[in-house]
């Protein structure tokens, strides 16, 4: 009971790196820290600033071939029980874009994913209370872009993207009547008089689940569709110094929803199968300013600052049940309350010779997530991160380009329950990717 009070937390976020978005997007941004606003990156600027696609020459194109390997290295303890790690330790990101310029223009096609990860836990761990049965979260949201730029003179360039939206998420979660019956806003039939007559008479120990979840490592059980959107400019102030700024709106999903009986809530004796429907699960806006210096032929420095408006997207999370057996509903609420957050970006790119490029950075952010509500299936905790990277001209037409990153190990402690629950957080990612130009 202590353990389960304790665990009763918020479970929606996606753990990616700056809370659940991916610290950059591509090998020569995250190589550099993140930073995006002011430099060529190649077409994964369609997922940051549109505008920096303008730094391509006039009457060529370019096709960019990525992937990201997200490492995470999650534990979870409380006192008296052993440890509980994470087998989910790997999570792959294919990516990839075709961007072309035509006179003032610049425009094309991408997929990135936005952000995503999960936990698992085996069945022996003590987040199962019992039940014999593993824990598990994945969410992930991904993005086809259709970027297009206009170069409005030699120094100032705008561009805005569309961006078509998808969600998936896979939950098996494990708690008591206890953990589950406070967070229940409403319901009907059996389902709800059951776990509030449970509730009511004392058997708050009484064992409970929820549960959705499929075998595709690159969807989840509950999905959702929609669109978004982004603004940016570049500005040259010399032909060394450049400025960029871009905003991305909130995202526009639908609810995300599983089949009709592809999801189930159980308790000792009864097991409902139905439709779990995810309200109204959001990604957030972002507002960012940068800034490129070309401090020599061979020396790039680059900074940015970002703002994530998690308060706006990340106050709740609304989840109802649906029985397909007849058995009622069942509407829960989990309160969020993340805090906007700040990103700092800095990185250097130094061209060792005609082939060979070196990057660094240094991400630094803080933590959105309210101690008090972080739960050990989504730990989104991660803070600060250090980046190198490395890019090779393999021929006059194809480049090589790869980064790693490394957040150090973050540890936060859940103390709203009778019990302390306590939370680790350490990442190593890597990106790599080959681009063509024609």
């Amino acid at each position: 009971m202590a353990v389960s009070a304790a665990l009763v937390a918020p479970f929606t976020s996606v753990m990616a790196t700056n809370g659940m978005l991916m610290e950059g997007y591509g090998p020569i941004s995250t190589g550099m820290g993140g930073a995006s606003q002011a430099i060529d990156h190649g077409n994964a600027g369609m997922a940051q600033n549109p505008a920096t696609l303008g730094m391509m020459a006039d009457g060529t194109a370019r096709l960019d071939v990525a992937m990201g390997i997200l490492g995470p290295d999650v534990k979870s303890s409380t006192p008296g029980m052993p440890e509980a790690k994470s087998g989910g330790t790997s999570y792959v990101m294919p990516a990839f874009g075709y961007v072309k310029r035509n006179g003032a223009y610049t425009y094309g096609i991408g997929m990135f994913a936005q952000g995503g990860m999960g936990t698992e836990y085996d069945a022996a761990s003590f987040l199962t209370f019992g039940t014999a049965q593993p824990v598990r979260s994945e969410l992930g949201v991904g993005n086809v872009i259709f970027p297009l730029t206009y170069q409005v003179n030699p120094d100032l360039a705008v561009g805005a993207t569309l961006k078509f939206l998808w969600a998936s998420l896979d939950m098996r979660m494990a708690g008591t009547v206890g953990t589950l019956s406070p967070i229940v806003t409403g319901g009907s039939g059996a389902l709800y008089t059951g776990m509030y007559n449970a509730a009511m008479a004392g058997q708050n120990n009484v064992q409970a689940r929820v549960d959705f979840s499929d075998d595709n490592d690159f969807t989840g059980a509950a999905k959702a569709t929609g669109f978004g959107a982004s603004l940016g400019a570049t500005y040259k102030i010399n032909k060394d110094v450049m400025v960029g700024a871009s905003y991305q709106f909130k995202s526009a999903l639908d609810d995300m929803k599983t089949s009709a009986s592809a999801a189930s809530m159980s308790m000792p004796g009864m097991t409902d199968h139905g439709q779990i429907t995810v309200l109204d699960f959001q990604m957030p806006s972002v507002f960012a300013v940068g800034a490129s210096w070309q401090v020599s032929p061979s020396m790039l420095f680059a900074a940015d600052l970002k703002y994530i408006g998690w308060m706006d997207s990340m106050k709740d999370f609304k989840m109802r049940y649906d029985s397909a057996m007849g058995n009622g509903s069942v509407s829960f609420l989990l309160p969020q309350n993340w805090k906007d957050q700040t990103v700092l970006n800095l990185g250097m790119a130094w061209k060792a010779n005609d082939k060979l490029t070196l990057r660094a950075g240094l991400n630094l952010a803080d933590n959105p997530v309210p101690d008090g509500d972080v739960h050990p299936l989504f730990p989104a905790i991660v803070r600060n991160h250090a980046t190198l990277g490395l890019g090779y001209k393999l021929s006059e037409a194809g480049d090589f380009n790869m980064s790693v990153v490394m957040a150090p190990t973050v540890s936060v402690t859940n103390n709203t329950g009778i019990v302390p629950v306590s939370i680790s957080h350490a990442q190593t990612n890597w990106q790599f990717m080959y681009s063509h130009r024609f």
